[in-house]
């Protein structure tokens, strides 16, 4: 990593968008990509300009009149899910690569939207769980001989998802089960690849808790848990990767487990621990003793990786390592057939 400062390439980029996460988190990472912020809008314009004054850059309340004022080489939309679509193509129209905030839309539809008037352009979006080093790290040892294939993913997350999925659909509503629901669907489907059929299954109410069941085209079967009601705050966020013989936790997006197993014998054995250090778990942590980079949630969230991705993309000419927009349509569509389902199983895409 290195600094804005110290970089000689940059992308001159705009800002779409200026509410609490871009001024939390989008902003705050550009300091460490390579990139000269140019200008800023949001439909507030007074929120637009008192950003703006911050990073002495010019203040606009509309894309469009941003694109026309301001040389841009790429855009960071950060607006909603019912904007995203518009927002992106508008500004693929106008030539500039495109990164977006997750959801990239309310439907799978939006993001085939998206992809119809990509042409030549990079357009990334923001699946900051695909990017953690906890999960390149997982993929790390996931590659090992020894871990073999995956067999089995279980996520658990704490939130709930409506009961009534295909009105939710109908609707056309925002929910939780899309805007944070997309994070664990995200990571599970970068570690397992594509999804064949999900089922749900939910207790009743409005704000249900249960399971979704995934089962992946490599082979492997996921569960994502529900674990609505969860006190708030409390850190319950964890994933299994199950291979054969081998398997990986990670907990809260900050400490990574390998576990190797020890020698075992059911009606002899006396001591847990196993002789040496070749068997057992090993175990990577994010510490926060010290003021540096790595343990910070730009880094340890993923954010960071996903953005300095894109804008290697751009200037390197090459593919995105992850977020591209078949990456979201199959999110979205694993979203949707979440939703669908009722105890039955459905078919993604």
């Amino acid at each position: 990593m290195a600094y804005q400062r110290e970089y000689d390439r940059r992308l001159r980029v705009g800002l779409v968008g200026a509410g609490s996460h871009a001024y939390r988190n989008v902003l705050p990472a550009l300091h460490h990509l390579p990139v000269t912020l140019s200008g800023i809008c949001d439909l507030d314009r007074q929120l637009a300009e008192r950003t703006a004054s911050e990073y002495g850059v010019p203040a606009f309340s509309g894309a469009a009149e941003m694109y026309a004022a301001v040389d841009l080489d790429a855009v960071l939309v950060c607006a909603g899910p019912r904007q995203h679509p518009d927002l992106a193509v508008e500004a693929l129209s106008a030539g500039l690569h495109v990164w977006m905030e997750k959801p990239p839309g309310l439907f799978a539809a939006d993001v085939e939207k998206i992809m119809a008037a990509r042409g030549d352009r990079v357009c990334a979006v923001g699946f900051k769980k695909a990017y953690q080093p906890a999960v390149r790290k997982a993929k790390e040892l996931m590659a090992l001989p020894e871990f073999g294939a995956l067999r089995s993913v279980l996520a658990v997350y704490p939130m709930t998802m409506p009961a009534d999925g295909a009105g939710v659909l109908s609707r056309r509503e925002t929910t939780n089960w899309l805007n944070n629901g997309c994070h664990p669907l995200s990571l599970m489907i970068e570690v397992a690849g594509d999804v064949e059929s999900v089922r749900t299954v939910v207790g009743p109410g409005d704000a249900a808790v249960g399971s979704v069941n995934l089962t992946f085209a490599g082979g492997a079967v996921g569960t994502f848990f529900l674990a609505g009601g969860a006190p708030h705050g409390y850190p319950i966020e964890r994933y299994d990767l199950i291979g054969e013989g081998r398997s990986i936790t990670i907990d809260n997006s900050a400490r990574v487990s390998f576990h190797r197993g020890i020698p075992f014998d059911y009606t002899r054995q006396t001591d847990f621990t196993g002789p040496g250090t070749e068997t057992g778990s090993v175990v990577w942590e994010a510490e926060h003793r010290l003021a540096t980079q790595e343990n910070s949630g730009l880094f340890v969230q993923g954010m960071f990786f996903e953005l300095s991705d894109f804008c290697g993309a751009i200037l390197d000419h090459r593919p995105l390592r992850s977020g591209d927009l078949p990456f979201a349509l199959q999110v979205m569509r694993v979203y949707e057939a979440g939703l669908r389902s009722t105890g039955d199983v459905v078919p993604v895409g």
